[in-house]
């Protein structure tokens, strides 16, 4: 059966949302069972590689077989389709930091303040990093969008920093979320700086972040810095954790954004995607039942407005797979 290019674009958005909106209620769930951050991190790399790795391997491979010495470079060993420093670069914020700072924040903070403080604080710092390192223009009406994702940030984490002061730990959390969602966005502008595809991109931020990370994991647990509970853990969350957080979250949602992408074009695409932070947060409260108070709803709807308001400045167009890939923005 052979599926109509619309069909194909809205079952890859209803895919992107339904995993979006699922990693976030799910690693706060996973962050109240046996895993330690550090634990479902490598899970999620590990998930990822095994797919990613020999994907990228023979697509090196294959392009060195085509085009011989004037093939472009690739790095680690032939598993990386970039070049060594583009793929450091991108690995480092893109595969190691956004995923280590994301699964600490759940471990102090709940999914409700996730959802409004990663994917609604992702177009401002991606607006923000734009204009400085693109030169991208703000206008009138994307600085009314990001003043209102603004204060629907503060809304959320400032309840948290006024909870400070009586010991709470939960802005320690809010501001890991804001951390990791400035990370995505550095990725994502700097991926657009160099012009590299959301595939091949994707592989070697999952390459570097496999080569540098198991190590430095493993030389960790012998050395006694850091615990894993990976051992206690039943094998039914391990095998779930590198399904979900590898396959589905990095895999699955990258392919998925970019068929929404060439389908709908950037601008309806990131309308659909401001579905998540309402979703995520209604997900929260119904299976992990976090409260939901006056500051989170207002705050989420002032992050979910600004999304939108920021996108309406342009007509969608549609778009080439490479043009766009790099606007990807995987949880």
């Amino acid at each position: 059966m052979r599926f109509s290019p619309r069909a194909m674009g809205l079952l890859a958005a209803v895919v992107t949302v339904t995993i979006w909106t699922g990693f976030i209620v799910i690693a706060r769930a996973s962050a109240q069972r046996t895993l330690t951050p550090l634990d479902i991190a490598l899970l999620r790399i590990t998930g990822a590689s095994l797919v990613l790795l020999p994907w990228g391997w023979w697509m090196v491979r294959r392009r060195v077989q085509a085009l011989g010495t004037s093939a472009p470079p690739s790095s680690l060993a032939g598993i990386s389709p970039l070049p060594l420093r583009t793929t450091a670069l991108l690995g480092l914020f893109g595969g190691l930091l956004y995923a280590l700072l994301a699964y600490a924040g759940f471990f102090h903070a709940p999914a409700t303040h996730a959802s409004v403080l990663m994917p609604g604080s992702l177009p401002l710092w991606t607006a923000l990093l734009a204009a400085w390192l693109l030169r991208d223009h703000i206008t009138p009406l994307r600085a009314a969008g990001l003043a209102l994702i603004v204060a629907g940030d503060l809304l959320v984490g400032g309840r948290s920093l006024l909870a400070a002061f009586s010991g709470g730990d939960v802005w320690k959390g809010d501001l890991l979320f804001m951390l990791a969602a400035a990370c995505w966005a550095t990725y994502s502008v700097l991926a657009r700086r160099h012009a590299v595809d959301a595939v091949q991109a994707t592989i070697a931020i999952t390459a570097f972040a496999c080569l540098v990370y198991a190590p430095a994991y493993a030389l960790l647990i012998a050395l006694g810095a850091v615990t894993s509970h990976l051992a206690q853990a039943p094998w039914t969350e391990i095998a779930f954790q590198m399904a979900f957080q590898g396959g589905g979250s990095v895999v699955v949602s990258g392919i998925a954004f970019t068929r929404m992408i060439q389908h709908f074009g950037p601008v309806r695409s990131t309308m659909i995607t401001a579905l998540v932070p309402g979703l995520s947060a209604m997900g929260a409260v119904l299976f992990l039942g976090e409260p939901m108070h006056w500051s989170l709803v207002a705050g989420l709807l002032l992050v979910t407005a600004g999304i939108l308001v920021g996108v309406l400045r342009a007509s969608p167009a549609p778009t080439t797979p490479a043009s766009t890939a790099p606007r990807r923005a995987v949880p």
